[in-house]
Formats: C-alpha cells, structure tokens, sequence
C-alpha cells in the first residue's frame, strides 16, 4: 500500500449531476476510473469532499453508473475520510490494479447532511426536518409522499410508513422551510439518494410541512434486496439493531404474517434466497411458526436466536407480496419521461403500446406524481425493453389511481413484441438545451409541460450559470451574453429568478419563481451563455442544439444510461 501527495483531479460521471457518479481521476493527463475493490464511505466522503458537493450518502462499488473505459488508476483505495483529495489516500499505486471496468466504484454525495422527526411522542414519528449544509429547516409537503416516508423511516432504523399526516399535526414549523422535492421510489437506503428538484417550486402555504408515522418499535420487519419495500430478504428489528430472520420449514403461512405486517398485500411466494443474496450479519431470529392469521411475525411460535433448530438447516427467508406492484419510467433523460415498466411478481416487465393513449398515459403520470401527460408515445420510442410484456390492451378512463386499476388483459397475455413497447411524456418532465448551439453556447432553455422555453436573466449569477454547464457537459464555467437585440419573446418563458448558490450541487435543486410560461417578454431578458467546455463530457454524447439533459439521468433500477432527445 502506497501513499502519494499532490491532489490530481477527480470528476463523477455518467450521474444525475456533478455529484454523483462513477469516480474519475486524471493522471498523467488522462482520465481513468477507479476500482470498487474495498471502496467504502470513507473514499467516497473525500471525492464528496474534494468536489465539494456535501457529505456522502452513497459509495457503490461495481459499476452501479456504468463501465469506464481507459485506465484504471486506482485500486485497494483507502482513505480515512480525513484526507482533502482522493489521490492522497494509500492505494495500490498508479495503474496498479486486478480489476475490469464493471467493478469501476462510484460515489453519490449530498448538500443534505441530516434528517431527523420532532415533536413527535417518539424518535419514529414527527415533523420532517432537513440539516442543509449545517442549516436545519421544516420540509415542505407539496409532493411529500407514501414512497418518500418509507424511505425516511427505513433510513431512521424506523420499520416502514404508516402515515403520512398533513397539516400541523406535529405543530407549527419552526426556522427556514425547505421547498425542495424528493423523489423517491421507495427502494432507496437514504433519502438523500433520491432525486430531488427545487426549481420551479411554489412558495410552501402555511402549514403543509411533511411529516410522517413510522411503524417502528421491538421487532419492526424490513424487505431487503428485492425491486421493492414488498420483496426481498425479511429482517427483524430487535435489542437496536437488523438482524436476519432463518428457518427451515418457511411458507407461505409465514409469508403472509410477514406481507400483512409490512401492509403489503397478500403474499404471493415465499422463498429461501440463493446464496449471493443471504445475509451476512447477525441472526435476529432463528425458527418461526405461523397459522397465518397473526398480525405480527413476533406473535408466531418462535424460538430464541441462540436456540438450535430441532431438524433441517436454517437458510435466510424472504417473500415476494402482491402488494409489490410499481411502476416507473426508463431510457427518458429524467424521471417522468421513458419507457413504461411495471414490477409485478419479482420481476419488471413492460406494457404493450396496443390502445395506448394519453388517458392510460394520464395515469401514469398521476401515479410517479409528474403532473398530467403531454404524449403517450408507442412503437418502442424510448427503446426496446427485455422480459415479460405484463400487459396489453390497456385502457384507461383516466381517473383511476394506478396503471393495474385500468381495464386491460390479463397479467402476462399479450401478442406483442418489444418493438411496441408503450412510453410517455409528462407535463413535469424537465431538460436543458442550448438552442442555436454552435457547441458550447446559446440560449439557455428549459423543458416543461411538453414546451421548451426561455429562462430568465433576474437574479443571474455566475454560479448558475457553472451548474447550467455542468449540466450540460459543457464544462465547469462559463460566461454570459450580455448584447442581446431587444424584441418581444417567442414561445413561453418558463423560469425567473434562477438562484444558485456556491455549494449547490445541481442546476435543478436552486430556487426560482414558480413556472410561469410569462416570467419575462422581452428578448434582452433571455439568458445566452457560453460555457467554458465542450459537449464530449463523461455520460453526456448528444449535441446540446437536438438533445439535452434532464435532472435524474438515471433509471430508478440505478442502472445509467445515454441521454434521450426530446422533441
């Protein structure tokens, strides 16, 4: 193990924004990624601080946002978490490694230091509260919802969501309150390693601060390394700490206590996963008998950990609930445009595009709360998917509250291939481009409710423009226009007031007014910039004038992919 001095240059590529991603350092002039072989929180809380994007949520290690290519430089990193540039920690030495580019380690950071409920009668329920970059502050609840308090709450070691009270239940908030909008699909370890946007958001009405119930207490149940809360690997919450649940005999009796527990439906398998996914860490329960009507696992005949099994051996239990039904959106260049896929049974599949409309698209949309729907798009517009095509014939009237609520075949029967994969458009979908672009420069524009449109230039500073570049693969500066002819506006003005501060660590988490398609009318108010970059930045290969980027380049299964145009 080798120490070195001398800060070379880090990025994060191929994420959501510049702080997060697969880690890159530059080394005799050239970029090359780093090995996920031991890397761990501490590495990446010095990438999180080099690049001075806050603290670090997430740090995974094989090529969760992609293979590099190029060199490995690093490998066996390890840091203590003190260092101030990731080149200064003791790792193998320079291009020294014995790994591929699938194991490339990756780092999420966060402007978000801390999370904690008040007022509550116990730690697991209360108001939500936020530490951005030190400062703590209520958050508002203008699209708090059931899958972002699951998340709070297993983040909490609190067992999952029972409620989600609006109002001031927990009293009146006190301090700054926060107006920026997670969102999760519930599988997350860490709020923070949701999407967030801010931009465009309305000023929080009095009152309507988030908050949530937790179902926590002496053995609290948990789903893990499933697609979902309601599948996975079952471990029980007892003396302060998760432990695994074994047995030898587990069916579907105890599934279903496990499925009612976490109020996931019905249980539709129980398992005993195979080995790459068992647990690892302590047992928290060992032998478990139910009759299948208890309200809790606790409440089934149990035997004590440290007690042996009469026969058989004990493996780790997990199950699958019908109540495990999701849907999401991949292959857009954001969370609320792409490919329609529904997790059903364990596994993601897609819908057929026989019918589809912007009514069952409508749905959608409603459902991933990414307002109402601008195209339902057909014939595999944002890609083919693979697997199961889950359903066909869909056909909505538009009010109803999920996509599987919707009058379609059977689960599973269809006479499509996936070259008629459904897709969609929302209104809440939102990009970047640079119109007229002879590159790197241009006007500035934002998409929103199926329009691009200008944004802007009150309140402009430097910063915002660093983090529109940065957005754009355009660099890490740059400069704006300021000869612009006068004349009246074409086309809507979604954005004003754009405010970006030194650490904010993306262009779609900084304040601005509301959307409003009239923020400005005249020409000289648009904002045209020129970045100090080019357009060939990691992850980021479609030419600004077509193509742009939206908030959460990622699908929510974590997998990265290349931006999409929009129209």
């Amino acid at each position: 193990m080798l120490v070195f001095k001398g800060a070379a240059e880090v990025r994060l590529a191929n994420g959501s924004s510049h702080c997060a991603g697969r880690v890159e350092v530059k080394q005799q002039g050239q970029w090359g990624t780093v090995c996920g072989d031991y890397w761990g929180m501490d590495d990446a809380a010095v990438v999180c601080k080099q690049l001075d994007c806050g603290s670090a949520v997430g740090a995974p290690q094989y090529g969760h946002f992609g293979p590099g290519s190029g060199p490995i430089w690093m490998d066996d990193v390890a840091c203590n978490g003190t260092e101030s540039a990731l080149s200064d920690c003791k790792h193998a030495g320079w291009g020294e490694h014995n790994c591929a580019h699938i194991h490339d380690a990756g780092v999420t950071c966060s402007e978000y230091t801390g999370f904690r409920l008040v007022n509550g009668s116990t730690p697991c329920g209360g108001r939500v509260e936020v530490q951005v970059l030190g400062a703590w502050g209520t958050l508002c609840a203008s699209r708090w919802d059931l899958s972002d308090a699951h998340v709070l709450c297993r983040q909490l070691n609190c067992g999952f969501a029972e409620a989600i009270p609006g109002g001031e239940h927990f009293g009146r908030e006190t301090g700054p309150v926060w107006r920026d909008s997670f969102h999760c699909d519930g599988t997350e370890a860490h709020l923070a390693q949701c999407p967030v946007i801010t931009l465009g958001a309305s000023p929080c009405s009095h009152g309507n601060t988030a908050a949530v119930i937790c179902s926590a207490g002496f053995a609290s149940l948990r789903l893990v390394g499933g697609g979902s809360r309601c599948d996975g690997r079952v471990e029980i919450f007892q003396h302060g700490m998760w432990g695994r649940v074994l047995d030898d005999e587990w069916d579907v009796q105890e599934a279903s206590v496990v499925c009612r527990q976490l109020r996931c439906g019905e249980a539709g398998t129980a398992y005993n996963p195979p080995k790459p996914e068992r647990g690892t860490g302590p047992v928290g329960l060992r032998g478990v008998r139910c009759a299948g009507h208890e309200a809790n696992l606790a409440l089934c005949n149990t035997s004590l950990p440290e007690s042996a099994l009469a026969a058989g051996v004990a493996e780790d239990v997990g199950v699958i609930c019908w109540g495990s039904r999701w849907v999401r959106l991949v292959h857009g260049t954001g969370r609320c445009a792409g490919r329609v896929e529904l997790y059903y049974q364990g596994t993601w599949g897609t819908v057929c595009d026989d019918g589809w409309d912007l009514s069952d698209a409508a749905v959608v949309c409603h459902q991933l709360g990414c307002g109402g729907a601008v195209e339902a798009a057909g014939s595999a517009r944002f890609g083919e998917g693979s697997g199961q095509i889950w359903l066909d014939g869909v056909n909505c009237s538009g009010a109803e509250a999920a996509l599987w609520d919707c009058p379609a075949g059977p689960w599973g029967q269809h006479d499509c291939g996936h070259k008629e994969d459904a897709g969609v458009i929302c209104s809440e979908f939102v990009a970047l481009r640079l119109e007229n672009s002879d590159g790197c420069s241009g006007r500035l524009q934002v998409f929103y409710n199926g329009t691009w449109g200008s944004i802007c230039s009150n309140s402009m500073t430097l910063d915002t423009v660093s983090l529109a570049c940065k957005e754009l693969g355009c660099g890490d500066g740059g400069s704006l226009e300021t000869l612009l002819p006068s004349g009246r506006v074409s086309g809507p003005a979604w954005l004003d007031n754009v405010q970006c501060g030194e650490k904010t660590s993306s262009f779609w988490q900084c304040p601005s007014t509301p959307w409003n398609p009239q923020s400005c009318e005249d020409l000289r108010d648009e904002i045209h910039i020129t970045c100090n970059g080019n357009s060939e930045q990691p992850g980021h290969h479609c030419h600004p004038s077509s193509c742009s980027l939206g908030p959460f380049g990622a699908e929510q299964s974590g997998s990265p992919h290349s931006p999409a145009c929009v129209p």
